[in-house]
């Protein structure tokens, strides 16, 4: 007889290495928690290390605190939230508004006894991790943003945490390899490990891989047993309610750049940008045509306005055109949370600043117009910054005005890619865990169909407002 094992009960020895090791008790969790929210919690509680995957706007800040106020009480020691920078003061005052306690931490003789604490992920090396009951990275997708060193020393310092809770707006929809990041963190099964049982390299191309096809039921089986995702609360067999998103309208601004001008004098059509060397060069001889297309859209009203820049010329030419506050990378920390707070209480009304600075955590639905000065190859910088305004809760339709060169058309193109990409693997996410998930005590029965074309896609960036 053959000693091979088959491939199911491979997998499902797979499975076994991480059983639940949470709370199984959970008591006292905040009254303002939504329904949907009041079955996650105790699930990721239950779970002890857990992912949850949610839109923004659905509360993943009070499900974080609450979790983390749950296992702090549970084991009598302190719970550390890591947030991007600038994000650690709204997690203070939402706290707040719900009856938790949450403080600010800025190294390890800050936390002084049991509860929670937040600080940001730049602080991280100020912390003994081996002191805490519990750990939080809110945004968690900011994982892949790290290099190697900062990344492997996050999850080689959690590993003696017992309890973790990973949070994000979903990850990168057109990137399976991001929960392997997170499967990793959470001690479910390293990086590589979930490559050999589940992936297969697509063609000679090491550096890509793709679900191998008799394997899909059984990955997303796997991700289910210690992820949730959620789009709305439909998703999990709740009623949506008042989580329906507003209206995005997408403005597409084409403008003529020195390129352009250049080659009326010599050529008779300009060249479209194509290599990242071309693409550079067309955003640099463009910045003064963008800039001013973008003041006078952010001059044609009164209302709050975050203009989103790459370049530090764009950035510094775009807060003199605006009148606007320029938050830079080289602020320091004090100033950023300073500006960012008097932007969000709508003392000021323009602000400045890119997407690698405040593209991630902040809450900004006081404010429904935006527009992009620069653009790059990168979806996620301009999904998530859009997510900023256009969230549950935002009481307006969200207009986001994306100003590039005309020779710029190849990152429109790359980037409309990528949307489509994103929409069809969200689409096939969220419907596949629909039937496994656990979180709530009934099965959620729901056909494929409900799963076309989810309200978190946005709209196409070619489609005309």
């Amino acid at each position: 007889m053959s000693s091979i094992k088959p491939y199911g009960a491979f997998l499902a020895a797979k499975a076994a290495r991480d059983p639940a090791t949470g709370i199984s008790d959970v008591r006292g969790l905040p009254t303002a928690l939504a329904d949907f929210q009041a079955a996650i919690v105790p699930w990721a509680l239950r779970r002890g290390r857990a992912a949850l995957f949610a839109g923004t706007g659905l509360g993943k800040t009070l499900m974080e605190m609450a979790w983390a106020d749950a296992v702090a009480r549970a084991a009598n020691a302190p719970v550390l939230i890591l947030t991007p920078l600038a994000v650690a003061p709204q997690f203070v005052s939402e706290a707040e508004k719900f009856g938790l306690e949450v403080r600010r931490a800025a190294s390890d003789a800050d936390i002084t006894g049991p509860g929670v604490y937040v600080t940001n992920y730049d602080k991280l090396g100020r912390f003994d991790l081996t002191r805490l009951a519990g750990i939080v990275l809110d945004e968690s997708s900011i994982l892949k943003a790290f290099d190697g060193k900062t990344r492997n020393a996050l999850i080689d310092g959690a590993r003696r945490v017992p309890f973790r809770l990973a949070a994000s707006a979903t990850p990168a929809p057109n990137d399976f390899m991001e929960l392997g990041n997170h499967a990793e963190f959470l001690g479910v099964m390293s990086h590589a490990e979930m490559l050999a049982t589940f992936f297969i390299h697509d063609g000679g191309d090491t550096s890509k891989w793709r679900l191998k096809r008799h394997a899909e039921d059984a990955f997303w089986r796997w991700v289910a047993s210690w992820a949730v995702m959620i789009t709305k609360p439909s998703d999990i067999g709740f009623a949506d309610g008042a989580y329906r998103l507003p209206p995005l309208r997408m403005h597409e601004h084409l403008v003529d750049s020195d390129a352009d001008q250049a080659a009326g004098m010599g050529m008779l059509f300009p060249m479209e940008a194509r290599t990242m060397a071309e693409r550079l060069s067309a955003r640099r001889s463009s910045v003064s045509a963008r800039v001013d297309r973008a003041g006078e859209i952010i001059a044609s009203h009164d209302r709050p306005a975050v203009a989103w820049c790459n370049l530090n010329a764009e950035s510094e030419a775009m807060g003199r055109a605006s009148g606007g506050v320029e938050v830079r990378g080289s602020d320091s920390e004090g100033r950023k949370e300073e500006v960012l707070g008097a932007f969000a209480r709508g003392e000021i009304r323009v602000l400045v600043t890119k997407p690698s600075i405040c593209g991630f955590g902040m809450n900004w639905q006081h404010c429904h117009d935006t527009a992009f000065v620069g653009l790059n190859d990168s979806f996620e910088q301009l999904y998530q910054s859009i997510r900023r305004f256009w969230r549950f809760g935002q009481g307006h339709a969200v207009d986001a005005h994306l100003v590039a060169a005309r020779v710029e058309g190849a990152v429109l193109a790359n980037l409309k890619r990528k949307e489509a990409d994103a929409q069809r693997m969200q689409d096939a996410m969220v419907a596949a865990m629909a039937g496994f998930t656990d979180v709530v005590a009934a099965p959620v029965v729901r056909e494929k169909a409900d799963y076309t074309r989810r309200s978190m896609a946005l709209p196409s960036f070619m489609e005309a407002a």
